[in-house]
């Protein structure tokens, strides 16, 4: 739940202690107590569609975009996994961004970014 609430905050949510164990069991689907990626943009995509402000949805890519570059690298997708706790193979990250990467050019920009969370 530590690493969950900071995320959280760096997405400009605040969560109590209480909240981020009921996120965690609202999509825990393997019962493993953590969540995984798959797992957490479900539980982001909820959260966006609840409150469904395209501010929030701003500030969750400006966490995984690290530079700034308006786009998503598989460094930065790895990156901030690895911070959430998720050790990713690059085949996996590779695999992300490939579903996420609707133009193809291997990164994921804001549109693509958008429509990954709002399909979750």
């Amino acid at each position: 739940t530590k690493e969950l609430g900071t995320v959280m905050r760096s997405l400009g949510q605040n969560p109590t202690e209480a909240e981020l164990q009921d996120m965690i069991n609202e999509v825990d689907q393997d019962g493993s107590g953590t969540i995984d990626f798959p797992e957490f943009l479900t539980l982001m995509a909820r959260k966006m569609q609840d409150s469904d402000s395209e501010e929030e949805i701003k500030e969750a890519f400006r966490v995984f975009d690290k530079d700034g570059n308006g786009f998503i690298s598989a460094a930065e997708l790895r990156h901030v996994m690895a911070n959430l706790g998720e050790k990713l193979t690059d085949e996996e990250v590779d695999e992300m961004i490939r579903e996420a990467d609707v133009d193809g050019d291997g990164q994921i920009n804001y549109e693509e970014f958008v429509k990954m969370m709002m399909s979750k």
